[in-house]
């Protein structure tokens, strides 16, 4: 009976009821796990980055260089912190603060695993939970670019501002795909609770196709691919994760908004980014990856795989997996231009989204349908679908103009142009000159002779 409840999954209904000392124990578990993922996520960037490039990365300090990132840190807190003499000290101070706390909060309605017994508490392996907890998630990370900018504004110094604003025009961009691809995921699960959304991706689905029932995967990654793509190509821009650290470009921006920054305020930046990155790949192993539910393989193997304390390892194996592919975006992808990184979001992700909602909730008002009546409403608009994209007429291409067309059509009074030919005309100066050059003829006497 005791492992039978330990394997169920918490409702909103199991939060509250821990006594002080458990709560306080979760809230210091999720803030080690932050400053953790910090200290392991350099040192795991560096060696997987070293790898790709082939080098060796950190492997001096400590076994494997896993006391490289930690040497970093103390290096850092010893540095000169330098204050900009025209920025707001105040500001300046607490805008990495923002940035960190905001990352690290985040956690808090992050579901590590099912029900477990801690000296003889039940209690989920959770800090805590609410029927909006999505929405907190979004909150926070919308709330942290208010670091980056008040950071870049503080300052004092152009580059530093440019940096900010961009981050904030790159929030508003990609929030807006983030919170849609979401939506698809609240359609299907019916619940806005991240617990919730683990159980509802506990069991298989099963789909029925021509009268049969056919057995389907739980994980939303499979069952919403559209909103799963979506979602990450989302965080990676929400994170300013590389190709995407427009903010930070150092060929443009020197070093973004932290370019003034220095000793431990530089290394809050540097950890809220990575506490964000680490945030957002557990959001997505929640939302799209079954959460704390191990791997289809392993639970028919293994009956008892998400009892106990192993659903805390299938959630932090699933999370060092997304933190790989971050790593791997870094060291494969250059860096966009900054208004194709706009186009992009505004113009590619949000209009496919919109349209794949669309047909989701298409889907979902024919659930109660017979199966003919779901092959006349699904096999219609794409026959329709596939007749319009087939005769859809293809764009006549212009010719290209010559370049002689090109250079009558310019306006008056433009700049003027080299020849077209490429062939220069002599100077009219070019005879006198040759001229000057030319020695004098002299008729030679009678005397003369060459010297």
């Amino acid at each position: 009976m005791n492992a039978v409840y330990l394997a169920q999954d918490p409702t909103l209904a199991d939060f509250g009821r821990d006594p002080w000392w458990l709560v306080l124990g979760k809230i210091v578990f999720a803030f080690v796990v932050a400053v953790l993922a910090t200290l392991l996520g350099v040192w795991f960037e560096r060696r997987v980055v070293g790898r790709m490039a082939v080098r060796p990365g950190p492997n001096q300090a400590g076994p494997f260089g896993l006391l490289q990132t930690l040497a970093d840190g103390l290096k850092l807190a010893f540095k000169e912190d330098i204050l900009p003499r025209t920025a707001d000290k105040v500001v300046f101070f607490f805008a990495p603060v923002i940035s960190v706390v905001c990352a690290v909060t985040a956690l808090s309605v992050i579901p590590f695993g099912p029900m477990v017994s801690i000296f003889g508490h039940r209690t989920p392996l959770q800090v805590t939970d609410v029927p909006v907890a999505v929405l907190v998630v979004l909150a926070f990370s919308s709330l942290a670019v208010y670091g980056i900018v008040l950071g870049g504004w503080a300052s004092g110094s152009t580059y530093p501002l440019l940096g900010g604003l961009r981050s904030a025009a790159q929030l508003v961009s990609y929030e807006v795909a983030m919170g849609l691809s979401v939506v698809a995921v609240f359609m299907t699960a019916g619940t806005m609770s991240t617990s919730g959304i683990v159980a509802a991706q506990g069991d298989g689905t099963r789909l029925s196709i021509g009268g049969f029932e056919v057995p389907a995967p739980g994980w939303y990654a499979l069952l919403l691919l559209p909103s799963f793509i979506i979602f990450f190509i989302a965080i990676v821009g929400e994170t300013n994760r590389a190709p995407f650290d427009l903010p930070e470009a150092e060929s443009e921006l020197v070093a973004g908004f932290q370019t003034e920054y220095s000793s431990l305020k530089f290394a809050l930046f540097m950890l809220s980014e990575y506490v964000a990155m680490v945030t957002m790949s557990a959001f997505t192993v929640t939302l799209f990856l079954g959460g704390w539910h191990a791997p289809w393989p392993i639970t028919s193997i293994w009956a008892g795989a998400n009892s106990g304390w192993w659903p805390m390892l299938w959630f932090f194996a699933k999370v060092v997996m997304l933190v790989f592919v971050f790593v791997w975006l870094r060291g494969t992808l250059p860096r966009l231009r900054y208004d194709q990184f706009m186009r992009f979001g505004w113009k590619v992700l949000l209009p496919i989204n919109l349209v794949w909602i669309l047909v989701l909730a298409g889907l979902r008002s024919i659930e109660d349908w017979d199966s003919r009546g779901k092959l006349i409403a699904v096999g219609i608009p794409a026959g329709l679908l596939l007749l319009a994209t087939l005769l859809w007429p293809s764009r006549k291409k212009h010719p290209k103009p010559t370049v002689q067309e090109q250079v009558n059509s310019r306006p008056h009074g433009s700049f003027p142009l080299p020849p077209m030919d490429l062939q220069v005309p002599p100077s009219p100066r070019t005879r006198r000159v040759v001229a000057e050059r030319e020695p004098a003829n002299i008729a030679a006497g009678p005397d003369s002779r060459e010297v």
